[in-house]
């Protein structure tokens, strides 16, 4: 059995010392902080991006932030933007950088040489599970479709992804083929730099198949778009309620990845408190039920101390799975 599930994560209750703030903070929900900018280690249309400004306008238009920017930068599987929060810290107080999963998985196998204990851990904040998916036009229609492609020709039957080789869409993907008794290593994975890209080139006919996002395909396969041929839940997602579990189709994998927030190192005290202040209050309004129902995402709430224990868990779980799949 392959399974890699993060812990859901319900603190929503946490309390967050108020005292000392800069600005003023209020019990009722009033504005929390002027201003965010967001930094998106990934190109546009990606699930970081997708998180980043979904989280930025439940903020917004719940009145807890007064404005949201956002700024893509991308490279080297996500360092260039780690590596810009870590030179420019002192100027960095107003700015939160996304990021999920594969900052655990890089780190690992060393394409970047920095780790989540490199920044400030404001809070894990939602979950995403992943998806197998194809072109509406595919002759694919599920998972067993796919394999019996694969076995008939696993060279031509390229996976494509939006992370580098060896990162999490990767992972993903080997997973469940090593879930369904085939060799993980022989697949075929194509690597694109943001999960925008990646869709463009299944829907291109460039690869058989992507491993994304479930938030990132929810979307286009409402519109019909693309097919989801499977999801690495346990049961079905309300957001695309006709899209089969891996489960369902005997293939016992699940897998679901967080995504949060970091600040710059050395981001003070206060600041950070205010952060984790605004997002805890989030939770509570319509506008990030909105945002979240949209987008299929799943409440993860792990702020601070609980956000390092739960990222140093996962480096854990997600280092002995490389080494057992030949990735480490």
């Amino acid at each position: 059995m392959t399974t890699l599930k993060m812990a859901r994560r319900a603190l929503l209750g946490s309390a967050i010392a108020t005292l000392g703030f800069a600005s003023p903070i209020f019990a009722d929900g009033h504005q929390v902080l002027d201003e965010i900018h967001f930094i998106v280690p990934g190109g546009a249309g990606g699930g970081w991006d997708g998180t980043a400004r979904g989280t930025g306008e439940a903020l917004t238009e719940a009145g807890l932030v007064g404005s949201a920017t956002y700024e893509n930068m991308s490279g080297g599987g996500g360092g260039v933007a780690i590596g810009y929060m870590i030179e420019n810290a002192a100027s960095l107080e107003n700015t939160l950088m996304v990021n999920s999963t594969p900052i655990v998985i890089r780190s690992l196998t060393g394409v970047f040489p920095h780790n989540f204990r490199d920044l400030t851990l404001v809070a894990g904040t939602i979950g995403d599970y992943a998806a197998i998916v194809v072109s509406k036009d595919s002759p694919i229609n599920s998972m067993d479709d796919l394999l019996a492609a694969f076995d008939a020709d696993p060279a031509g039957t390229p996976i494509g992804g939006g992370s580098v080789p060896g990162g999490m869409d990767h992972l993903v993907a080997a997973m469940a083929m090593e879930a369904a008794g085939r060799d993980a290593l022989a697949v075929n994975y194509i690597a694109y730099d943001a999960g925008g890209t990646a869709m463009a080139a299944l829907l291109s006919g460039e690869i058989a198949a992507l491993s994304t996002g479930f938030s990132e395909a929810a979307d286009l396969s409402n519109a019909g778009e693309v097919k989801i041929i499977g999801v690495t839940s346990d049961d079905r997602v309300p957001a695309v309620p006709d899209a089969m579990t891996m489960k369902e189709q005997g293939i016992d994998t699940s897998f679901v990845n967080w995504r949060g927030f970091f600040g710059a190192p050395g981001l003070s005290d206060e600041k950070t408190a205010q952060y984790q202040d605004a997002i805890a209050k989030m939770y509570d309004t319509p506008e990030w039920e909105a945002v979240r129902a949209r987008n299929g995402w799943v409440n993860i709430h792990n702020p601070g101390d609980d956000f390092r224990s739960f990222l140093e868990n996962q480096e854990k779980v997600i280092g002995d799975l490389m080494k057992k799949l030949g990735f480490l």
